[in-house]
């Protein structure tokens, strides 16, 4: 990711998705807004990230209306938790609509049901094909440890997405 903000020179960033902030200690960004929908999650961010003015954090519940467009907006390992239809459609419609850019997917795409009630791995490009026909896909990078039954907590389903906005 930072090579990906580095190199299209991103200059601000929102995360749909943010957790507890382990992957945001890696990154790079110039100016940083999570969104999670766990109080706990957002309370350790903001603890965590307290003398960080480049970064901000807030509830999905409570996401000001104003924030603006970004660069570039995230969602990683975060679809295949969405199992109800409308709040995938919901979350999707959200991730795209605050990105003037681009969009940076971390998933499983692929349409399968689980034994886990909490997961459900969706074909989230076939969304966007319907839905967000400005956006083009512009990069994929494989997982290097797709999923192995035998490993499962140290392999995983998803691979890398990036989507750029289409000319005018």
């Amino acid at each position: 990711m930072n090579e990906f903000v580095r190199t299209r020179n991103i200059r601000s960033v929102i995360e749909f998705g943010c957790g507890d902030g382990a992957q945001l200690q890696l990154a790079q960004y110039p100016a940083y807004v999570g969104v999670d929908v766990a109080p706990g999650a957002i309370k350790r961010c903001r603890e965590q990230f307290a003398g960080d003015p480049t970064k901000r954090f807030y509830l999905a519940e409570a996401l000001p209306k104003d924030l603006g467009m970004f660069d570039l907006a995230l969602s990683l390992d975060v679809i295949y938790h969405l199992v109800e239809d409308a709040v995938f459609d919901a979350y999707m419609r959200g991730l795209f609509g605050c990105a003037e850019r681009f969009v940076g997917v971390y998933a499983s795409n692929y349409e399968r049901l689980t034994p886990a009630a909490h997961v459900r791995h969706r074909e989230f490009t076939a969304w966007i094909a319907e839905n967000g026909r400005e956006w083009k896909q512009e990069g994929f990078v494989g997982n290097p440890f797709p999923f192995d039954p035998a490993q499962p907590d140290e392999t995983s389903h998803a691979d890398f997405y990036f989507f750029a906005r289409r000319s005018t």
